[in-house]
């Protein structure tokens, strides 16, 4: 069985991005694969986070993994740094990587022209963490957007270049995974782009009813259309868009016919949006909260999830350090 591997760093909740993008898929890809799911925590360091919010952050990603229906016993579910195995190939990748090519990635450059004053190593080097916390677990397959295929590329490139290095085929060249081929895309409430955390549009699994209304009322709008049957703009389709993803039909189509007569009533729209949006987080936010409160739950489930882990990662270090040339 092939092993498909993702992550997600523990810097804010899921929202309904991840929900109908990666949360989703691994839901599914966990009957089908030997799946790996891990909370970042390591990643996140780069921000320079609390003790008490990686704590909290990575307690309520895991309540919202088993809330979304990841299953412990199907798919091995771990905090990273429970596997300190990573740490050490992630050590020895990065004594065979390059300083140009890491500072050429597209996602570096981005971070230093979004926040000079806190370029450390750890931004530069995400690739070849990336690239340990895969290939550690001999992963096929890894789901990811877009914004990650150099950072995929990079990983396989890793793994080339270990095995020339070392004169061995070990290392299988991780290829990037998509459940269908079109990923849904779920938009964000300011007028442009996909719902993100970094974005600020984002509506949150655990976000509670009066807070989703009153995202969903700011969302962007305009004064209407003047032509029957006209184009939408891009932040009027993103909230029909919504509207597809967690209405029903006819109300879909009800507002739709509305906007193409002219007659739209966009605070209409959005108060039926908001209620059908809570409607659909309502029992995953029970879920979640009767879940994280549930402690000797979520230990067993880190216990059993990092025990697996670790078995796999511990096999990988010492075929790895024998090649290398160390001691066992």
């Amino acid at each position: 069985m092939e092993t498909v591997l993702s992550g997600i760093r523990p810097t804010g909740n899921l929202h309904l991005g991840n929900y109908f993008g990666a949360v989703q898929a691994f839901v599914k890809l966990q009957h089908a694969y030997n799946c790996f799911f891990f909370i970042a925590d390591w990643h996140s360091l780069t921000t320079h986070p609390k003790p008490d919010n990686i704590r909290n952050s990575v307690k309520i990603i895991l309540a919202e993994y088993l809330a979304c229906g990841i299953d412990p016993e199907k798919a091995t579910i771990y905090v990273q740094s429970d596997v300190r195995e990573v740490a050490e190939l992630y050590l020895y990748l990065n004594m065979n990587a390059y300083l140009g090519e890491l500072e050429r990635v597209t996602s570096f450059k981005d971070k230093v022209r979004s926040q000079p004053d806190n370029i450390n190593a750890g931004l530069l080097t995400y690739p070849s963490l990336m690239a340990a916390d895969i290939i550690i677990h001999k992963a096929h397959k890894v789901p990811v957007g877009k914004d990650q295929e150099q950072n995929m590329e990079m990983a396989r490139r890793f793994a080339r270049r270990f095995n020339m290095i070392y004169g061995v085929e070990y290392f299988t060249e991780p290829q990037s995974f998509h459940l269908t081929d079109k990923a849904m895309k779920v938009p964000g409430l300011d007028g442009s782009g996909k719902m993100g955390k970094s974005e600020g549009n984002a509506i949150y699994l655990i976000d509670d009813e009066k807070t989703i209304k009153k995202k969903v009322m700011k969302a962007v709008t305009d004064s209407g259309p003047t032509e029957p049957n006209s184009e939408k703009p891009e932040a009027i389709a993103n909230l029909f868009t919504l509207l597809e993803i967690v209405s029903s039909k006819d109300t879909y189509d009800y507002f739709n016919e509305k906007y193409n007569q002219c007659e739209i009533r966009y605070g209409d729209l959005k108060k039926q949006l908001a209620e059908d949006i809570n409607a659909f987080c309502s029992p995953i936010r029970k879920r979640i909260i009767e879940i994280a409160s549930d402690e000797d739950y979520m230990k067993k489930v880190a216990g059993l999830g990092a025990a697996k882990a670790r078995e796999s990662a511990a096999k990988t270090l010492r075929e790895v350090r024998e090649i290398i040339g160390f001691r066992s």
